[in-house]
């Protein structure tokens, strides 16, 4: 599922969580958002305070009612799926710039990166400052290892 849909930012996405997560997960999540987020315990004014708190709470009281988090995910699904057939045609052979447009749906910024994602990069990163390094104390330890200028012949 998406990040945005048509009516705003998903509940799920407001929560922070997966479509898939439990209720245990989503108590936790609103406990820990409702703390952040309610008027009188945060310092940010008091209007945009409540605002989301009030968004919190009816992503909460959604979600947490499993007939409610149901008929939500069926309307979810539904913009999801009404979306993805305007944006390709699958009655007609998809081009070039369709599979542009449909790549371009799947939105990067959808979930972070995971912790053995970052560490990956982490490890490469490393790697490549590693052999950057070595390269420079190679070529300044032993120069006859560097790339010497050509001399053209007969002078």
């Amino acid at each position: 599922m998406t990040k945005y849909t048509p009516l705003g930012v998903s509940y799920y996405s407001l929560l922070g969580l997966h479509p898939k997560a439990s209720n245990q997960e989503i108590r936790k999540a609103y406990r820990e958002l409702s703390k952040h987020y309610h008027p009188d315990t945060t310092d940010m004014p008091r209007a945009i305070a409540t605002a989301k708190f009030q968004q919190i709470n009816e992503a909460y009281a959604t979600l947490v009612d499993s007939e409610r988090r149901l008929e939500y995910d069926k309307k979810i699904r539904h913009l999801y799926l009404n979306d993805f057939e305007q944006r390709v045609n699958f009655s007609t052979h998809v081009s070039r710039s369709q599979w542009r447009n449909l790549s371009s749906y799947l939105d990067s910024t959808d979930r972070p990166l995971s912790a053995g994602e970052l560490f990956a990069l982490l490890i490469m990163g490393l790697a490549l400052i590693g052999c950057l390094v070595i390269a420079i104390i190679i070529g300044l330890i032993r120069p006859e290892f560097t790339i010497q200028p050509i001399e053209p012949p007969g002078i």
